[in-house]
Formats: C-alpha cells, sequence, structure tokens
C-alpha cells in the first residue's frame, strides 16, 4: 500500500513516536523483524525513541549488545541472509565507521555476487546532525558515504509522517537500506495517520510550492528550508520547497522538473560539501535542466571542519535560515 490513506484518522506526534509507532507495528506483522544494538531495550536508546518495545516484544526480539557496531551489523548480515528482517540501531552516525565492511562489502555485494540466490533484508538505523553540541565524533552527518555504495538504500527522514512511511517500506525492502534520523527532530511534532501507508522509496515530496526559486533539502535541512521560505515570501519570493526522502533511490524527475519551473535552485544537505550530497543533486539538476537555469545551481552544506565542540563555532558549521535568504535573494537579483 502506497501513501496517503486518507480515511484513516490524523492525530499530531512526535518524529520519534512516528519511529516508534512503525517497528512496532512491523514487529507485530512480520516475527522475523527484530531489533539489536547498544542500549535498545530497558534505556530505549539514548535518546529513548525505543522505548516501550522490549516490554511488548520481549529480550528475544529487542537485544541489547555488547559494544561492536561491526559484530552486531555482521550478526544481522547473517540473520538477514538466513530469513529474518534485522534493525541494526548503530547509536551515532559517527559509529558507522567501525561497521562499514559488514555494510558496504557484505550487505551492499551478496545479492550481487551470489548471483541473486541471497539477499539481505537489513535496515540500519542511525543518526546525523549537528548543533547539540557533541563535540567532533558524535556530530558527522555521513549519508554521502553509504549513497556512495551501489547495493544499498539510503533514506533521510524530515517529518514524522515521512518517518513512519519510510520505516515500513525499509523493513520490507529486501534490499539492505540505511536510514537517518535528525537527532534534534525527535520532538518534531506533525500529523502522521493512524492507518496502514507506506512511502515508496524513490519518490521526492513537494514540502511547498514556489514560483521563483527551488530549495532542494534533505532530513533537518527541509525544515531549514521551509523556515527560509517563510522569510522569503514577505520579500516578494516564492520558493519550492523539495524534499528527495531518499538519495538511493533518487527521484531525480521530480528535481528537475522543480528547477525547470523556477529556473533557479539551492541545494542543502548538512554532510559535509565537499564530495557531498550537495554536489550529487547540484549535478543531476544541472544535466537535466541547464537550459531553464538563470543562474548557477548554489550549494549549502556543512563547512568542511570537523565539527566543533563550541556553541558559538559548532553554530556557524551548519545552514541556517538566514544563509539560505541571503543565496535565495542573490539568485533572484534582490541582494
Amino acid at each position: 500500500m502506497s501513501e496517503p490513506v486518507i480515511a484513516a484518522a490524523v492525530r499530531e506526534i512526535t518524529f520519534g513516536q512516528a519511529v516508534r509507532e512503525a517497528l512496532a507495528e512491523e514487529m507485530r506483522r512480520d516475527p522475523a523483524v527484530f531489533i539489536i544494538g547498544e542500549d535498545v531495550a530497558e534505556a530505549g536508546t539514548p535518546f529513548k525513541v525505543l522505548s516501550g518495545l522490549v516490554e511488548e516484544f520481549g529480550r528475544d526480539r529487542v537485544i541489547d549488545s555488547p559494544i561492536s557496531e561491526a559484530g552486531i551489523t555482521g550478526l544481522a548480515v547473517g540473520a538477514a541472509m538466513t530469513g529474518m528482517r534485522p534493525v541494526v540501531d548503530i547509536m551515532f552516525g559517527d559509529f558507522i565507521t567501525l561497521a562499514m565492511d559488514q555494510i558496504a562489502n557484505q550487505a551492499a555485494k551478496v545479492h550481487y555476487m551470489s548471483g541473486g540466490k541471497l539477499k539481505v533484508p537489513m535496515v540500519v538505523r542511525t543518526t546525523l546532525g549537528a548543533t547539540r553540541r557533541s563535540a567532533a565524533q558524535h556530530s558527522q552527518s555521513l549519508q554521502a558515504w553509504v549513497s556512495h555504495v551501489p547495493g544499498l538504500k539510503v533514506a533521510l527522514p524530515s517529518t514524522p509522517y515521512d518517518a513512519k512511511g519510510l520505516w515500513k517500506t525499509a523493513i520490507r525492502d529486501d534490499n539492505p537500506v540505511v536510514i537517518f534520523e535528525d537527532k534534534l527532530m525527535y520532538q518534531l511534532k506533525g500529523p502522521v495517520p493512524e492507518g496502514e501507508y507506506t512511502i515508496p522509496f524513490g519518490t521526492a515530496d513537494v514540502k511547498r510550492e514556489g514560483r521563483d526559486i527551488t530549495i532542494v533539502a534533505t532530513s533537518s535541512m527541509v525544515q531549514v528550508a521551509l523556515q527560509a521560505a517563510d522569510l522569503l515570501a514577505p520579500l516578494g519570493i516564492s520558493a519550492e520547497v523539495v524534499d528527495p526522502r531518499t538519495t538511493v533511490p533518487l527521484d531525480a524527475r521530480t528535481l528537475v522538473e522543480s528547477a525547470r519551473k523556477t529556473s533557479r535552485v539551492i541545494v542543502m544537505d548538512e554532510g559535509y560539501q565537499r564530495y557531498g550530497v550537495t554536489a550529487e543533486l547540484a549535478a543531476v539538476i544541472a544535466e537535466g535542466a541547464f537550459h531553464y537555469l538563470d543562474a548557477p545551481v548554489t550549494r549549502l552544506g556543512a563547512m568542511d571542519v570537523p565539527v566543533p565542540f563550541s556553541p558559538v563555532l559548532e553554530d556557524l558549521t551548519v545552514p541556517t535560515p538566514e544563509r539560505v535568504v541571503t543565496a535565495a535573494k542573490t539568485l533572484c537579483g534582490r541582494a
């Protein structure tokens, strides 16, 4: 079933509640689904997103693991190959560095190297995002790393609605999926239907219609882009905000169509700008909408520095609504 479910009751819940609801529904639906990670059971993770799941499903399906990202990810690859559907919880996105062999060399390649005889229906759940004062080793946004690897799918929900729908799709997918959740968005509230729905991968969402400039943004940057659009409106600049929702597969068609409509584009991602997601998005748009663009595509990403612990310095490293407004005014000839 694809989105949306019109008949279902809609209520306001948080991003974290939407993630937990999706996991609980899928665990009830399919006994092959289980969660493994550090502090996922009684603690419910450091962000308390999984609280209550161990009480319903027990410690056989919500499993606290030793501190070994490589070990639990490798275990999950084997479990997925033999019929289970594991969800691997990697506490901070920075720690996927410890599991990249299992993710990039094992999970991503098993189906190809077995001639299609084996599959790895596994989900790696992790986080992204700075400005939480967690310093350089707990604040990175590394979604570009896994987006670069053939065989992996990558999702970046930006709202509670998207979080639930993308999570349910990820668990049911027969390919390995990596989902990044922004650490500062767990308390973000939004409308989520009570009923069953999924969001197909590779389907971008126009979060706000506009005519003068397109802002393509991922994850936390979607909320920044929407704030910027509110600030631009009184200036007479109508901004369209497009959320790819998945970097792999990427809905290039929707991005290009929006760029052709507005003729000016800003792309935003909280990952490092150098060799990052913004580079790929800008290239796709430039190639597909070149003759429609009135200005080069502008990129806004994290500064290419380790994320500082100092709050004043940390806040300077990631895009803000004010920076987006400045870039948009320049592109629209209003600077």
